[in-house]
């Protein structure tokens, strides 16, 4: 389910491998080639990056920073 919608498991899967595909810039053969355990792990990481630099930029919007 992303943003409140829900999609069926090809979808879902694609969704899954193009987001680690930009993520980690390689190709989609190469996710496809791995364990979804693996595509699981690393999709939680991505995620939680993407948290931490969020955060950031909002406290960098905060103090009134320029550089957004």
């Amino acid at each position: 389910m992303f943003k409140g919608r829900k999609y069926d498991y090809k979808t879902t899967s694609l969704i899954m491998v193009y987001t680690l595909s930009k993520a980690l810039a390689i190709s989609p053969l190469e996710v496809y080639q791995m364990p979804i355990s693996l595509i699981k792990d690393l999709l939680l990481v991505h995620l939680t990056a993407e948290e931490i630099q969020a955060e950031e930029i909002d406290k960098i919007k905060k103090q009134g920073g320029s550089k957004f």
